[in-house]
């Protein structure tokens, strides 16, 4: 259906793709790995029509093709199905679903009946309930997804392209996502599928390919390989210790939050200590990203109390948080972590320009000197400090985030889906600083929706479910078991 063959793409001296093949066969659902920045982005848009290669062959159905636009790509029967979905949030699904090709009827007119009819089939032969009349605004983000998947069908693509698609869904939307992937593949089309998830892939896919500094390695049937395998290729060596727990000192209470609550969650009581890392595990919904949010200052609470080494923290004031030593690293770190169009430089030194600046002002070296202290120490892969943030790959910008709350020297780092959307290479990497920072005497409270990632590096998991505290949990207790039933159950024991 569609083959790439040594395909290079440069910007300017950076060279993106050295060498990017990819064979895709209808009928097939087929897996696309590698750690970031290994080109695997730059190769899915080149196929959408964002970018031009500079050479290699591409070919659709046998025939040579050259995208200049992703209207061209769009035409060619191409649909790309992103992380995040770009839905018109005023309009109604089914006005999203055929934005730019409304079917008109007599004088020129949207004949909206014809539209929602064809909305409501597209539903029911992808096998979900939504309601086509309801504005995108306020949908989930597996919703959201369910409608790109809607369009591309209704445009009858043959070539889906998935991009991280389950990042942000919770286990029972990854189930429905996947269901509505077999569908289509049993239709004859052909499926890319773009995660670091090793248990989706094998679960899902038939076939993997294996990407590495911008260059094919392999391609294998699933069914002949392994997860170490997988690794071995995609980082080049083997990652023998993905969850690197150093032992720590555990000291005295940093972090004491008592009985707080708001509309989103009730009575969360907990403390974090010196030299010791606390998980935060629940449901995606059960309001954990939430008592992050204002215990740092972001959202308000109606009662309770936020102590940082004994002395109160001010709610909604994220300044004052910042000053008594607590940092967050969010969840979202394009939208709330990072200013995209900004350099590196910029970005990392945000919340330490009073203390970088002269007489009030700043210069662009100050901002490189300090900044790069903290790029080198978290290995951020870049030509430049002046290179946009932007640009960089999503483990690299996730180092950017970290380095511009580790400047601030803080006491508490609050760290929320540490290691979402990256490679396992990064991952091992942001452990064993996390489990560093932790033998230094920081607190650190970790929420994460990746159960592994909690049992291989808390001392203590708490679980959240429906904005309360369900369990407490010791490492040398902690099992997927028990963490899954406080997850899904009423308030159990403390353990």
């Amino acid at each position: 259906m569609l083959e790439l063959s040594k395909v290079v793409k440069s910007f300017g001296p950076v060279v993106a793709l050295r060498s990017g093949s990819l064979r895709l066969e209808s009928g097939s659902i087929h897996a696309l790995v590698g750690e970031n920045g290994a080109g695997k982005s730059t190769l899915v848009k080149i196929i959408a029509g964002l970018y031009r290669r500079d050479a290699g062959d591409l070919r659709l159905r046998g025939e040579e093709v050259d995208f200049t636009s992703t209207a061209q790509s769009k035409a060619a029967g191409i649909a790309v199905i992103y992380q995040e979905p770009t839905l018109f949030p005023d309009l109604t699904v089914t006005e999203n679903i055929f934005m730019g090709r409304q079917p008109t009827g007599r004088f020129g007119r949207i004949d909206r009946k014809a539209m929602r009819t064809e909305a409501e089939a597209l539903f029911q032969r992808l096998g979900v309930k939504i309601d086509p009349d309801r504005p995108a605004e306020g949908l989930s983000i597996a919703d959201q997804q369910v409608i790109e998947i809607a369009k591309a069908v209704s445009l009858d693509a043959r070539v889906l392209i998935m991009d991280e698609p389950t990042a942000a869904l919770s286990g029972v939307e990854v189930d429905r996502l996947f269901a509505v992937a077999r569908s289509l593949r049993d239709e004859g089309r052909a499926l890319l599928f773009i995660s670091h998830r090793f248990d989706e892939i094998f679960a899902l896919c038939d076939t993997v390919t294996v990407m590495r500094d911008g260059a094919y390695v392999a391609t294998t049937p699933l069914a002949e390989t392994t997860v170490d395998e997988l690794v071995r290729r995609m980082v080049g060596r083997d990652v023998t210790e993905l969850f690197p727990k150093l032992p720590a000192e555990i000291g005295e209470p940093l972090l004491e939050v008592d009985g707080l609550t708001s509309p989103l969650f009730h009575d969360i009581s907990f403390a974090v200590r010196a030299g010791e890392i606390v998980g935060l595990a629940g449901l995606v919904g059960a309001g954990r990203s939430e008592v992050a949010r204002a215990v740092f200052g972001v959202d308000g609470y109606d009662a309770g109390s936020v102590l940082l080494e004994g002395r109160a923290v001010p709610k909604g004031r994220p300044d004052a948080a910042m000053r008594a030593g607590l940092a967050l690293v969010p969840e979202d770190r394009r939208k709330q972590g990072l200013v995209l169009e900004s350099s590196v430089a910029h970005n990392v030194t945000l919340a330490i320009r009073e203390t970088i600046a002269r007489a009030g002002l700043i210069t662009s070296g100050m901002e490189n000197r300090a900044a790069k202290v903290w790029a080198s120490r978290l290995e951020v892969k870049t030509n430049a400090m002046s290179t946009i943030a932007g640009t960089l790959s999503g483990g690299n910008q996730q180092k950017v985030v970290l380095g511009k709350w580790l400047a601030t020297e803080p006491k508490v780092l609050i760290i929320d889906e540490p290691t979402r959307g990256i490679d396992v290479g990064t991952k091992a990497e942001v452990h064993r600083l996390l489990s560093e920072l932790a033998g230094r005497g920081m607190g650190i409270l970790m929420i994460s929706s990746e159960l592994p990632e909690v049992l291989g590096m808390a001392d203590r998991v708490l679980v959240m479910r429906e904005g309360r505290i369900t369990a407490e949990i010791d490492r040398a207790d902690a099992t997927s078991e028990n963490v899954m039933f406080a997850a899904t159950h009423a308030q159990g024991a403390h353990q």
